[in-house]
């Protein structure tokens, strides 16, 4: 039976006993803060960079794994006569997808998919690679079945606060400073054709309230959403938020498991802590 490694960018969020059970291996993007560089979820939290922002106004930039960091950690496992399904960032989010395509043509026996999506919604796909590899399938076969899974995995959330869309440019602060007056809470949706965020429906009142319409109006959306799995992913939200929308997902008692899950450094510092979303799959 051929060998496979299964990794991933860090940005899956997907850990703990959940990374232990896909043995998945995490390479983490850069955080660059100031004039230091970082790995995400190595030597920096998203606590850390909420901490930063409160008392400079400053994001810090995030960068893709490279061409040749790929290269320097896949090297010893082509060696070793592993295939390797990578999972990356949405195309339209980072050139980490690109980058690792050229080291699997510089090194062959990778597979690089491309998962059109950000957070949790390219952990199903670390789940679904796993589940493979458990059953004796060949690299070749999963890559192809994670492709077809691309379109099926959906993603989006709502912002409680829009201080970081705006501190990232992906929002004017007039704009910022009337939502957040009006308690207007938007939802964004991750398009999985590539990965890119578009703005859904905006939501006006009290988060708590506005948190129970958004998941019934994803849930609503789609026929034959698949029961084996959902995931809560939040930004560092307080628990009363997460628990919310968790419940609400429970009363439905459709879903075999429900895991919840935090969101990497790299998906934390564009959204902000006021950020909480359900991610699922459909058939």
């Amino acid at each position: 039976m051929a060998k496979i490694l299964l990794s991933a960018d860090s940005t899956c969020d997907i850990s703990g006993s959940l990374l232990e059970r896909t043995e998945a291996h995490l390479l983490p993007m850069h955080i660059i803060l100031g004039e230091k560089s970082y790995e995400d979820g190595v030597n920096i939290t998203p606590d850390e960079i909420y901490a930063n922002f409160k008392s400079t106004g400053k994001l810090p930039k995030t960068a893709a794994i490279n061409t040749q960091e790929y290269v320097d950690v896949f090297t010893p496992y082509v060696e070793q006569g592993y295939d390797i399904i990578h999972i990356s960032l949405g195309s339209a989010l980072s050139s980490s997808y690109q980058n690792c395509e050229t080291a699997a043509a510089r090194l062959g026996h990778i597979y690089p998919i491309n998962s059109c999506n950000l957070s949790s919604g390219s952990g199903h796909l670390v789940l679904e690679a796993a589940e493979r590899i458990r059953q004796g399938m060949a690299a070749p076969e999963i890559a192809q079945e994670l492709k077809a899974l691309v379109p099926k995995c959906h993603a989006s959330f709502v912002v409680d606060k829009l201080d970081y869309l705006r501190a990232g440019g992906r929002c004017s602060t007039l704009a910022m400073l009337g939502a957040n007056l009006l308690q207007i809470k938007p939802s964004i949706y991750v398009d999985n054709k590539d990965g890119s965020m578009t703005v859904g429906k905006k939501y006006r009142g009290k988060l708590e309230r506005v948190l129970v319409s958004y998941v019934h109006d994803q849930l609503a959306q789609y026929d034959r959403i698949r029961p084996q799995r959902i995931f809560v992913t939040h930004a560092g939200i307080g628990q009363p938020y997460i628990d919310v929308v968790k419940q609400e997902v429970e009363r439905l008692n459709f879903f075999q498991e429900i895991f919840v899950e935090r969101a990497s450094c790299t998906i934390s510092s564009h959204c902000g802590p006021g950020t909480i979303g359900i991610l699922f799959m459909t058939e």
